[in-house]
């Protein structure tokens, strides 16, 4: 009886093993199916990569599809060293990539990157996802107060900067025409200084130069060359001051006379000088004003 049984068992078990490797081939045949798939999901990835950055010469991607045949006739597998290089604009495989994709038309114009539009932006260069994303900064409070900080941000590559450079036009803040809001948004500042420029600029009936503001309290040099090269105070905004024709009353609430008695004083050496010989240096002559004040006086426009 175990004689009979066992060619039985023997068959079976050989029955067995044929069925383990149909379902380990068929897995293998699944793996390798899907492999593939893969490999052509990466080979169009690479391509709509390499279209994507066509303009942004600073990254490269470079895809291999096929090997080469070396100069003797072989077959290499991998690519070799000398073309493949980042950061360069001048590969001979991404060229060749380059010159089957339409380029779109690129634009060249001045503009203010704090108020440029999301279509002029596309037009400048930008994709639309870049424009896109400036506009979002800008919308969530950001500024860009320099140039270089236009650079800096990380949808403006550096082949874009270098052509955009000398069109980017951030205008400068007048100190006579901004509000509280622009002061406020320099660097430094903040509401309670931006409140004190705008006191200042109305007590000296109008800034005429730059460094008046370290006259504000708690101004001091170093808040002042943080932001120098972002203000201006334009000619055509300086409102004279009119030192000769106010009265005593009006005159007291200048910073550089702040009192009445200098007030009177200075309208009573209008009164008593030929209108020919007025000036700043007379009324300190006269020892009416400090030499100190005489001097910031006479840097400003007066009638």
């Amino acid at each position: 009886m175990d004689f009979c049984r066992k060619p039985l068992m023997m068959s079976k078990e050989k029955k067995s093993g044929l069925s383990e490797s149909f379902i380990t081939g068929v897995i293998a045949l699944v793996f390798l199916v899907v492999g593939y798939q893969t490999a052509l999901l990466i080979h169009n990835a690479a391509l709509v990569k390499i279209a994507s950055v066509r303009d942004e010469p600073d990254t490269v991607f470079v895809y291999q599809s096929e090997p080469e045949e070396s100069s003797q006739g072989e077959s290499s597998g991998a690519i070799p060293r000398s073309d493949i290089r980042k950061n360069s604009a001048h590969s001979p495989r991404v060229d060749a990539v380059r010159k089957n994709i339409p380029r779109k038309k690129v634009e060249s114009f001045r503009f203010d990157p704090n108020s440029v539009s999301v279509d002029e932006l596309c037009r400048l260069g930008f994709t639309l996802k870049q424009a896109e994303s400036i506009d979002k900064y800008r919308s969530s409070g950001g500024r860009f107060r320099r140039k270089d900080d236009f650079r800096k941000s990380y949808v403006v590559s550096d082949s874009i900067y270098r052509r955009l450079e000398k069109y980017i036009d951030i205008p400068l803040v007048d100190l006579n025409v901004a509000d509280s809001a622009d002061f406020d948004a320099l660097p430094g500042i903040g509401g309670w200084f931006a409140k004190k420029m705008i006191e200042h600029r109305k007590a000296l009936g109008g800034y005429s130069y730059k460094e008046q503001l370290l006259e504000i309290y708690r101004f001091d040099q170093e808040k002042y060359d943080g932001l120098s090269d972002l203000i201006t105070v334009s000619p055509e905004h300086i409102t004279p001051y009119p030192l000769w024709s106010y009265p005593a009353d009006s005159l007291r609430m200048h910073p550089y006379i702040s009192n009445l008695e200098t007030a009177k004083a200075i309208v009573l050496y209008r009164q008593n000088t030929p209108r020919e010989e007025w000036t700043v240096d007379g009324l300190r002559d006269a020892g009416i004003l400090t030499s100190e004040n005489a001097n910031k006086l006479s840097k400003c426009l007066f009638d």
